[in-house]
């Protein structure tokens, strides 16, 4: 079955730039958009050309109606798996945690009305 997609985006904000005492933080946010772009992340779940938005991350959530559950329970396993691993491996899950929420939010932005204004609605 065919879902036909009409994109409605809202053009990016430029990247932040960090203000003094954000720095270790912008410097986190960009090692998870790493893995999801370049590393395990794409690995695992991206098919060829896939864009992160379109990924299974994002599309399970939409598949059970507009629900977080899914990619919120992921990004609680990955942040509790992070407590038993050596410390390389558990920055490594969290960096995966914070894809998943990252993915959460697509989710809630892509439901009809939402606000912040809607990456894409679809019909």
């Amino acid at each position: 079955m065919t879902q036909e997609t009409q994109i409605y985006v809202q053009p990016p904000a430029p990247r932040l730039t960090a203000r003094p005492g954000y720095e270790l933080l912008a410097a986190i946010l960009d090692e998870a958009l790493a893995q999801a772009q370049d590393g395990k992340g794409r690995e695992r779940h991206a098919g060829p050309g896939e864009a992160f938005h379109d990924q299974q991350i994002v599309q399970l959530g939409e598949w059970m109606g507009g629900s977080t559950a899914f990619a919120i329970g992921q990004a609680c396993k990955k942040a509790l798996e992070s407590t038993r691993l050596s410390d390389d491996r558990a920055v490594g899950e969290l960096l995966g945690a914070i894809d998943y929420i990252a993915a959460a939010v697509i989710v809630i932005r892509r439901r009809p009305g939402a606000a912040g204004g809607a990456l894409e609605a679809r019909r």
